[in-house]
């Protein structure tokens, strides 16, 4: 358990995150704690550097006296091999997005899959889960699909570009959710994969600042539709906005965001943070224009 008198030096590496929120996030609950916490980016694309050199930033960071670090697209799968141990639920997802630094050894978490899944029950309770599709099955997407089923979700289509890690995923899923069906779509036929199910969740980076866009042809939607998105800057993607235009119910990638960063926040500094007080930073961070 931390004390007052504790200091924290936590990054977080990805790509075209400069702007991310959870610097601010976690140094404003950390403040409420009486917590000294100073949390910087380490942007790929700023410092052009490729995904490939997650490891050597890793080790650079430890040596650096780093505490931990948060990892996001596109590392969150890289960074696996050069990782000193791993939790149950990192392995199981095959990413990681927490790297806590102990003892000069390297620990593995996840947090992405409990933030979406408590954004999912607190912002689209009673949605239907019958049959969803999802599309990208990359660091983020494992947790989400992971999420999705642990949700009671009966029938889970994954479409990714890749059709070799939907392979890997469905493989996976499938072990720890036998009672579930879990397939794979075809990007090309995403029409009738949309037409068949009751939501509709995008866990691809099409639709941030850096890769504008929608991952679908939104004039698909309809209002039966729920429809949720992984990207939070921007908050309202071109999906979510195209959603609501819809009449379909959605959740907005602001929600997985906090979620993590609370659980993150937890396992770094063995804090409680309020959840609702993180949600309401953020909210409040987004309308600053930060």
């Amino acid at each position: 358990m931390s004390t007052v008198d504790e200091t924290y030096l936590v990054g977080l590496i990805g790509e075209g995150i400069t702007t991310s929120l959870s610097p601010a996030m976690h140094e404003t609950e950390a403040a409420h704690h009486g917590l000294g916490y100073l949390y910087r980016p380490i942007d790929l694309t700023a410092i052009n550097r490729p995904p490939t050199d997650v490891g050597e930033l890793l080790r650079a960071a430890r040596d650096l006296g780093f505490n931990a670090l948060n990892i996001t697209h596109p590392c969150k799968q890289l960074a696996l091999e050069h990782l000193d141990g791993l939790t149950d639920d990192a392995r199981a997802l095959g990413a990681v997005n927490t790297v806590l630094i102990t003892d000069g050894k390297f620990h593995g978490h996840n947090t992405d899959r409990t933030g979406f899944g408590a954004g999912l029950a607190a912002g689209l309770p009673g949605a239907s889960l019958e049959r969803v599709l999802q599309i990208g099955v990359g660091g983020a997407g494992s947790a989400v699909a992971h999420a999705l089923l642990a949700a009671g979700t009966g029938h889970l289509v994954l479409v990714d570009l890749d059709p070799s890690r939907v392979a890997e995923r469905i493989e996976a899923l499938s072990a720890t959710f036998p009672d579930a069906t879990i397939s794979a779509g075809s990007p090309g036929n995403l029409e009738a994969e949309l037409a068949a199910a009751d939501g509709l969740v995008n866990a691809t980076p099409v639709g941030m600042h850096q890769h504008p866009g929608t991952p679908i042809d939104v004039s698909l939607l309809t209002a039966r539709h729920w429809v949720a998105d992984v990207i939070y800057r921007p908050v309202d993607t071109a999906l979510i906005v195209a959603a609501r235009a819809a009449g379909c119910r959605t959740l907005d990638g602001g929600h997985m965001a906090v979620g993590q960063a609370v659980d993150a926040f937890r396992l770094i500094t063995g804090v409680e943070p309020d959840a609702g007080r993180m949600r309401a930073n953020f909210l409040d961070l987004l309308e600053c224009g930060r």
